[in-house]
């Protein structure tokens, strides 16, 4: 049985194994090492898969789908000729078409994979990605962050060296930065970002959308096979002005013969918005891994997308160093699942590297907040193992009951960045009880515990009796039932917004909920402290108060907006 190393893109997927010689790709039934992540159904109704799915998804684009790895996790469905099916569904048959690919050329059984995975996919995207993976007979041994995965495959041929790495990962679907040292063969992640919703394909859809202006055209006037040449053909000039300065194509419109024109100059124009969503990223990983952009010694790029001149220009503007693409950006992230996989088989040729990652989100529980004498407030966020922890990990905190004599606690989980729990993503819930004592608060320790399989252990042990409450959270427990998405879905839709009507109020709350995300540690509690007192503030209506608070804060945010890595 062999143990392979799995890339599940957006737009392309790979798969790879480990051998005497290094991580080997595997080729598909046509001869390639690109599998196209397209599911459709031929004119007999059979499931198609690939190359054969790709060439009808212009032809037939009710019969064919692309780009489902962004719904992984979500209760949306794609219909493919007469059924519907779930993104981890797709997924699952672009996995089995990779699993016999690999069977056909190594000869015996594929039953274990390691797939990579977005490194900003939350819980609930990771989840879908096992069942997946189980869905097409696979055991899914490990996730490994795709700007990891290619840190390990450039970082096999450098395991002597000593260097800080930036590692640039831009798909067809998603956005990560990671970074990474190397010293004595060690390999360790220090930060990871990204934008689950940023892409190549993002970048073709505003091509798309131009050549549709100048159609004098919208979208939903235009059939879906004919939208589908559209963006057949936006996607061909997006990949030409990678070679040329200006590109032209010929649109059939109708009877008619249309030229579409794009150059360069146009391009980053057009995407400048989409260009501007990568800086936060980048941002974020600098300042969370310690660093300034000029600690950086190498700048990787990964990733179809980032064979655009404009990305390697912005890239270059921006960190102000050469990016490095020596192995090709479609394959390096396969190459690095193929690393992690000998990893994981204790292959003799990796004894002497060591490989860390981090965990890419917060992890913590409710809390009350106390916003005014013995006046509290619920719903706040506590975090315990804060993003880019080095994993596995162990993290304590120790709270109190609000009331004197309350004699349990309700203790919730969640993952992310938010400072409202409501805005991130629930994980589990805990119930623990206290001695009935009146007169006194009851101190209570919760311990986190995360390790690199993605299980979370969470203990909460009562100070005054020594007993601790136990909450197991997998990383593969398998798929979340269709009516938790629904419910989570629903949840998301109620993204609470602080109830004032005041717009500069509003625009302040959401200013520092923006910095909490951006910031860890002691500057995290500052701003958490200054939302807390504003808030405090709001409730009581006091527009002089307000005013004043107003004006303190906007001082304190423009002090952290000076605090820039570039």
């Amino acid at each position: 049985m062999a143990l392979v190393g799995i890339d599940l893109g957006t737009t392309n997927s790979l798969i790879s194994v480990f051998t005497d010689d290094g991580p080997q790709l595997i080729k598909n039934g046509v001869g390639a090492f690109l599998t196209p992540s397209v599911v459709g159904v031929n004119d007999t109704g059979d499931i198609i898969v690939g190359d054969a799915a790709k060439y009808r998804l212009v032809t037939h684009p009710d019969k064919t789908v692309a780009r489902f790895k962004r719904a992984m996790g979500t209760a949306k469905t794609h219909k493919v000729g007469k059924k519907d099916y779930k993104a981890e569904e797709l997924s699952a048959l672009v996995l089995r078409a990779l699993k016999a690919d690999a069977e056909a050329e190594l000869g015996v059984p594929v039953e274990s994979a390691i797939i990579s995975v977005p490194a900003y996919f939350n819980d609930i995207q990771r989840k879908a990605t096992y069942a997946a993976g189980k869905m097409a007979g696979l055991k899914v041994e490990r996730l490994i962050n795709e700007p990891t995965a290619a840190a390990l495959a450039y970082g096999l041929n450098t395991k002597d060296d000593e260097n800080t790495f930036l590692v640039i990962d831009l798909g067809g679907g998603t956005f990560d930065v990671s970074i990474l040292e190397i010293f004595d063969g060690v390999m360790e992640v220090r930060s990871s970002a990204g934008d689950a919703f940023l892409g190549g394909e993002d970048f073709t859809t505003a091509v798309e959308d131009n050549f549709l202006e100048q159609l004098g055209k919208t979208r939903d006037k235009v059939k879906p096979k004919e939208l589908g040449r559209l963006r057949d053909l936006a996607n061909k000039a997006k990949l030409g002005l990678s070679e040329k300065p200006d590109i032209t194509v010929k649109y059939l419109d109708g009877t008619k013969e249309v030229e579409l024109t794009l150059t360069r100059e146009k391009f980053e124009k057009l995407t400048e918005k989409l260009q501007s969503r990568m800086r936060m990223p980048l941002q974020r990983a600098i300042s969370d891994a310690g660093l300034r952009s000029s600690d950086i010694e190498r700048i990787i790029l990964v990733g179809g997308a980032t064979r655009m001149p404009v990305i390697r220009a912005m890239v270059t503007r921006l960190l102000k160093k050469f990016p490095e693409h020596s192995l090709d950006p479609d394959e390096v992230i396969a190459l690095g699942t193929g690393v992690q996989a000998g990893l994981l088989a204790r292959h003799e040729a990796l004894e002497d590297i060591v490989m860390t990652d981090v965990c890419p989100f917060t992890l913590g529980t409710d809390i009350a907040r106390e916003v005014g004498p013995n006046q509290y407030e619920s719903g706040y966020f506590q975090p315990i193992i804060e993003r880019n922890t080095v994993i596995p990990a162990s993290r304590v905190v120790r709270n109190s009951t609000i009331r004197p004599g309350q004699d349990h606690v309700s203790i919730s989980v969640y993952q992310g960045e938010s400072p409202r729990v409501e805005d991130n993503v629930p994980l589990g819930d805990l119930k623990v009880w206290f001695p009935k004592e009146k007169d006194k608060h009851q101190d209570f320790d919760i311990r986190f515990t995360y390790d690199v399989s993605g299980v979370l252990e969470v203990l909460v042990t009562v100070i005054s009796t020594g007993k601790t409450e136990q909450l197991i959270l997998e990383g593969n427990p398998g798929s979340l039932s269709q009516a938790d998405i629904a419910k989570r879905l629903k949840e998301l839709d109620k993204l609470k917004i602080h109830p004032k009507d005041v717009a500069e109020n509003a625009a302040i709350i959401n200013r520092l909920k923006a910095a909490y995300e951006n910031h860890l540690g002691d500057i995290r509690n500052a701003i958490e402290h200054n939302l807390v007192q504003f808030e405090a503030v709001l409730a009581k209506q006091n527009d002089t108060d307000i005013k004043l608070a107003r004006e303190s804060v906007i001082k304190f945010l423009d002090d952290l907006d000076a605090m820039d890595v570039f």
